[in-house]
């Protein structure tokens, strides 16, 4: 936007597309501003503007405005408290006569947005958490705009392919902040929606993101959405098997198997250099196993292959090779440099939301920084179009 029209902005009313802060002492305050922006109720289909740096009046405070500033509030993008995570941008403008932060909250295609499990929303100049009502204009958004590949729905695939009770017991709790579930007395189907893992259509219909996560066999419709583990008893593919499965079930049970699988297969030896206590050295760290291979479901495309997530455990080496290569602003150039995209975003705040991924884009770092610790070699990348691979060396 034109100086102009943002100094326009700056002389109105507070309204459903304009919020302004004198700081960012509260930063809750600031997520639930972008959350409501994000949701975009009154439906304008166009950004809400936050400004920071000003007054009620629409005059500038004399903020200092510092780099450090700019890039904790850009860090409000994905550090994991709004999901899915909005599109936003944020500038440093020089506003009448002074300079000031002016948030732009793109509209998600993907609504409702959720900040610690609530829905904001904005009606006029008043923000507030979504009743039942709010929430049900949210889903019907959803049917006008390009779906991300992970909500599209499978019109085949009826609730009944949804396991209720997986549901209820392990995803709301962790997803929707109790008051709301006490308060929003929402049906079933109507629950199942808000969450996007049923789609409002005639019928309502599983979506893909609920099929991988609560669907009572997700590879009857996603027939990729498993992990094909090998033990190997040596360093080629040729060599004999010690141990093969093929981990299957809702997204829950998929990863608790897998990090058990990952426990029993690690080895540690005794040491003895450090003192009399004996120190058992794992040959892997699990912390590098577990982002490594929740990163492979994550990222992988379920939608151009059927191909799995594969597991190769070799005498001196663990293979986890992930279907679908770089997507959207990561390259095979830039890929594990800090630069994220998601081709999946849903299913990234789901994995947020039940606790499997503490902030998105810390995966790979998190695993270089526990292999460094533990004395393994850090892990290894092959990048290609249609295939990422990551190899982690044993700890000698």
């Amino acid at each position: 936007m034109t100086d102009f029209e943002l100094e326009q902005l700056l002389n109105t009313l507070e309204s459903d597309c304009v919020e302004r802060k004198e700081s960012v002492v509260d930063d809750d305050k600031i997520r639930q501003a972008i959350c409501a922006f994000a949701n975009d109720l009154p439906g304008h289909n166009r950004p809400g503007i936050l400004f920071i740096g000003v007054n009620d009046h629409g005059s500038p405070v004399g903020l200092n405005i510092t780099d450090h500033l700019l890039q904790n509030l850009a860090s409000m993008r994905d550090d994991g408290h709004i999901v899915p995570f909005p599109s936003l941008d944020v500038q440093k403008r020089r506003l009448k006569g002074q300079e000031i932060v002016v948030v732009a909250v793109h509209p998600s295609n993907a609504p409702p947005v959720r900040f610690k499990g609530k829905v904001w929303v904005r009606s006029g100049p008043r923000r507030a958490i979504a009743n039942a009502d709010d929430e049900r204009r949210l889903n019907e958004k959803r049917r006008h705009r390009d779906l991300p590949p992970d909500i599209r729905p499978f019109d085949d695939a009826g609730l009944d392919q949804l396991d209720e009770l997986l549901f209820r017991r392990t995803y709301l709790p962790n997803a929707v902040a109790g008051e709301v579930i006490a308060q929003n007395q929402q049906s079933l189907e109507d629950q199942l929606i808000a969450a996007k893992f049923a789609h409002p259509g005639s019928p309502v219909c599983a979506t893909m993101l609920g099929l991988i996560t609560v669907g009572r066999s997700p590879s009857d419709w996603i027939p990729g959405d498993y992990v094909q583990f090998l033990r190997i008893d040596g360093a080629r593919l040729g060599d004999p098997i010690r141990n093969q499965r093929e981990i299957r079930g809702p997204l829950p049970d998929l990863l608790t198997e897998l990090e058990d699988l990952v426990k029993n297969n690690i080895q540690s030896a005794a040491d003895f250099t450090t003192g009399p206590t004996e120190v058992r050295a794992p040959d892997y760290p699990v912390v590098a196993l577990q982002q490594m291979i929740r990163n492979a479901i994550l990222h992988r495309s379920y939608e151009n292959t059927n191909a799995p997530v594969r597991m190769y455990w070799f005498n001196d080496r663990v293979e986890i090779h992930n279907p679908g290569g770089p997507f959207g602003l990561v390259t095979k150039a830039n890929f594990g440099s800090g630069v994220n995209d998601y081709r999946n975003p849903n299913l990234a705040g789901v994995m947020k939301e039940l606790g499997y991924v503490q902030r998105f884009g810390y995966g790979i770092v998190l695993s270089r920084v526990a292999m460094q610790k533990n004395g393994n070699p850090s892990p290894e990348f092959q990048v290609e179009d249609s295939h990422v691979a990551v190899i982690l060396r044993r700890s000698h």
